[in-house]
């Protein structure tokens, strides 16, 4: 099948044709994915070496060898996963696509393994974006092979300006913002005591930093802002707030005053000021676990509302932050006879690519899904209506959620709705996260 291109994907192709080096920091929806298949593919032709993919398990079939076999069926690509990684990197292919862990087993092999390589591509770089991690250190090891390298992320730098630096040295080595963290670190933010202990120290952003490090890096980087590339009906997002009973605030007050909450069946505390805003947001939510990872269930007003919502809309993404949330919506999806999938940490590959059919099939009314594994690079739109049953503070995990909705193919107005409870940490949560995105877009813009 040959791919009707918009004119900024077109543009992006001239320039990875141009460049070894690229960071594409394009938003999610703009089809960062199809320009590098059509890229890798005509190099390929004209006798290029091999593609060494590393995404997150969720796109490995479903995103990367579902659009190699649509856009490019003559690339034969070979899927590892961790049960048949040895056998599906000896199979002949012409590209191999594996999930990022797989890293520190890549960093194992010899040098000969990687003789078959030109190409590599970290899908959703933040992944490698802490520099001690040992999956970063294992890339860290094995990307001098390649001599062509293309980091994809619409969320370079969720958490500030430093997370840009691991991944800028995996593609330069260093050259444009240097070879030491520490002294990047050093460079770009101030350092703030929070506490009396000499290491109780909170590294800031220096104000503007963000458009200084944008003009360092920005030419080898690719910026497709979403909406100056595609043109499809607007994502409107608003916040539904909803006022907690008077026996769940209680209980509410109590965690939050006392770090420690008598419940009918079992007890639950907090050590310090952290564990706290954990325990505060599970509370708000409506359940939260006990000391031995148990939870128990406070109000079911949260999850009846997140179904009321599902019932007013057509198909709908309901994104979870834990296993208790999904537990009480799949309680009530069932009290009301609502037909829905559920993708998570625990759903198999062949279970990932079934659903994501299936749901574009409108097999489903609803998606429950953790933002962690079903937040990156899946299309589905299908749905009309992204829910968010609680906030969070993962900056990366709610702007990549919200583009499994909005994005190329969608024909209909969406919608992403945040349920906050009054007068609880939600609201500090979902603030917070507003502040990051005003860092996040300030670097974006410096790099259009």
């Amino acid at each position: 099948m040959t791919p009707t291109l918009f004119a900024h994907q077109k543009a992006s192709i001239q320039r990875l044709g141009k460049q070894p080096v690229v960071f594409d920091t394009s938003d999610a929806g703009t089809g960062k994915t199809l320009v590098q298949v059509l890229d890798f593919a005509a190099r390929r032709r004209k006798g290029g070496k091999c593609l060494l993919v590393l995404a997150t398990k969720s796109l490995l079939t479903s995103a990367w060898e579902a659009d190699f076999r649509k856009f490019a069926p003559d690339m034969k690509v070979s899927v590892a996963f961790a049960e048949n990684r040895a056998k599906a990197f000896t199979a002949q292919a012409d590209v191999y696509v594996t999930n990022h862990d797989a890293a520190n087993w890549l960093a194992q092999q010899p040098a000969s393994f990687f003789t078959k390589f030109d190409t590599i591509v970290i899908d959703e770089s933040s992944a490698v974006k802490h520099h001690t991690s040992q999956r970063s250190k294992s890339v860290a090891k094995i990307i001098h092979y390649f001599k062509f390298r293309r980091l994809l992320t619409g969320t370079p730098n969720s958490n500030g300006v430093c997370d840009l630096w691991h991944q800028l040295y995996l593609l330069d080595g260093g050259q444009r913002l240097g070879k030491s963290f520490y002294a990047f670190r050093k460079a770009a933010c101030d350092a703030v005591q929070r506490g009396p202990s000499a290491n109780m120290v909170q590294w800031v952003d220096k104000e503007s930093i963000e458009l200084t490090v944008a003009t360092l890096i920005r030419d080898i980087t690719i910026r497709n802002k979403f909406e100056d590339c595609v043109d499809i009906p607007p994502n409107h997002q608003y916040a539904r707030s909803f006022k907690l009973s008077r026996a769940h605030m209680k209980a509410y007050e109590t965690m939050r005053d006392d770090r420690l909450l008598q419940l009918k069946k079992t007890t639950v505390t907090a050590v310090n000021a952290a564990v706290v805003a954990g325990k505060l947001l599970q509370v708000g939510s409506g359940a939260v676990y006990d000391d031995n990872d148990t939870y128990s269930l406070i109000a079911s007003e949260r999850y009846e509302l997140i179904l009321d919502l599902v019932e007013e809309r057509a198909h709908s993404i309901v994104f979870f932050n834990w296993t208790h949330q999904r537990d009480e919506l799949i309680k009530e999806a069932k009290k009301r006879g609502i037909s829905f999938a559920v993708f998570d940490g625990t759903t198999s590959a062949r279970d990932r690519t079934a659903i994501v059919k299936d749901y574009q099939a409108g097999k489903y009314r609803v998606l429950f899904a953790h933002p962690q594994s079903a937040g990156h690079g899946l299309t589905l739109t299908k749905g009309v209506a992204t829910i968010w049953a609680s906030p969070t503070y993962n900056l990366e995990h709610f702007l990549q959620g919200l583009k499994r909705v909005h994005r190329i193919g969608q024909t209909q107005k969406t919608e992403t709705i945040m349920i906050i409870a009054e007068n609880t940490i939600d609201e500090v949560v979902w603030q917070a996260l507003q502040d990051k995105k005003v860092k996040l877009v300030e670097l974006l813009e410096g790099l259009k």
